[in-house]
């Protein structure tokens, strides 16, 4: 019996690693305030295109998502300067 158990944690320790972490694609959120108020958030959107055809029926506002983790664009990333 207890081989049997042995075995099976021996075989499945493999099987368990560690996942790897993954960016979140997520780059835009939709605020949908109301009154001055800050609404409901839905940050499901890769594109800003995305979310803008989302809001533009319902309102409010389309946000940069404050837990995206994934790749910064050329446009965003600091200049450095150039060694001589």
């Amino acid at each position: 019996m207890i081989r049997y158990a042995l075995a099976t944690l021996v075989l499945a320790l493999p099987l368990s690693g560690e996942a790897t972490a993954q960016a979140d694609p997520y780059r835009w959120c939709a605020d949908y305030a109301y009154g001055g108020l800050s609404g409901a958030k839905n940050c499901y959107f890769l594109t800003l295109e995305q979310c803008r055809a989302t809001v533009s029926g319902v309102g409010g506002t389309c946000v940069p998502n404050p837990f995206y983790t994934g790749p910064v664009n050329e446009w965003q990333q600091p200049v450095r300067p150039r060694r001589r």
